[in-house]
């Protein structure tokens, strides 16, 4: 058994979508899945890097730019059937963990043909939602939803295609694919064609100021739990991208609760370059270690807080 590789989130240098391994060891020894057997390549308390999908659960849907995924746990070797029910723990868990903190996942697929089988690199998924639910063999499986990552992530912008055109919003290149999400039989609101390219967030960035004020908001002192632990937001004070540009750093970036992100983002309240908050009562709370800009304030003040904003009129 090779020795585990330390944990990647994201693209591997020199590995694009498409690319092609003989085997699971060749997989392996790209880094793009550090598991020889496994299905699900995790780290307790990381969350999940990569997942190969080899047709061993009779529960998962493959539609290309989304995925049903199946959990690992209570299928049997012999049969590939599931003969027990599974538990949100262990890599299972650590999925859910990728949803919580935003992180991307690896998705590799096997590909057999009538001579051999081989893995191709489908690119980054997100972890959109979980849920359990019986599956077809009737015992409880924990479900997954992924969806695609554009590859190229640039500017903040959003085009749409004319009305009509297709049913299904996909990244591009795949709004005609044949395998494409089949409609539900509800009769869903109709949709366009939308490409959105968007910058990729440093999640280390996001990740260092959660953990230092321990998913605590700095706004209310509230920590929110989940099914993977503490949940907080990393709000950025300046935004990233076009017409902002605000840097994806730490001193400029906040730890708060969800509520908090929306109403800072809406401009509701501001915070003074000594932490005092404005618009809402109270102190913005502080780490040492987690120094804040007063510019990016500054300029959340001018162009986002109300009172300011409004005098300007805007």
């Amino acid at each position: 058994m090779p020795k585990a590789s330390p944990s990647i989130f994201g693209p591997i240098a020199g590995i694009a979508p498409s690319h092609e391994f003989a085997s699971r060891l060749e997989l392996w020894g790209s880094g793009v899945h550090r598991q020889t057997q496994a299905g699900i390549s995790a780290r307790q308390g990381l969350g999940a890097e990569s997942i190969v999908l080899s047709g061993g659960y009779e529960d998962d849907k493959d539609w290309g730019a989304v995925i049903i995924y199946t959990g690992r746990g209570g299928r049997s070797a012999e049969t590939n059937q599931q003969v027990a029910d599974q538990t949100l723990t262990g890599a299972n868990l650590e999925l859910v963990r990728n949803e919580q903190e935003g992180l991307p996942l690896r998705v590799t697929r096997k590909v057999t043909t009538n001579h051999s089988s081989f893995y191709r690199y489908a690119g980054l998924y997100r972890v959109v939602s979980h849920w359990a639910a019986p599956g077809k063999s009737g015992h409880r499986v924990w479900r997954f939803r992924l969806e695609l990552l554009p590859e190229t992530v640039a500017l903040d912008e959003e085009t749409e295609a004319p009305s009509g055109q297709a049913e299904l919003f996909a990244p591009p290149g795949l709004a005609d694919s044949a395998a494409a999400e089949p409609a539900s039989a509800y009769g869903p609101a109709p949709r366009r064609v939308s490409t959105t390219l968007r910058i990729v967030r440093d999640t280390a960035v996001t990740r260092r100021v959660k953990v230092l004020h321990e998913h605590c908001c700095q706004v209310c002192g509230i920590q929110l739990r989940g099914a993977a632990g503490p949940y907080a937001e990393a709000a950025h004070i300046r935004p990233l991208g076009a017409p902002h540009h605000g840097p994806d750093s730490l001193e400029n970036v906040l730890c708060l609760c969800p509520n908090h992100h929306v109403l800072f983002d809406l401009g509701s309240f501001g915070v003074a370059d000594d932490g005092q908050l404005l618009g809402i009562s109270g102190q913005l709370r502080q780490h040492k270690k987690h120094p804040i800009n007063p510019v990016f304030l500054a300029y959340q003040r001018v162009h986002f807080y109300k009172p300011n904003a409004e005098a300007r009129g805007e």
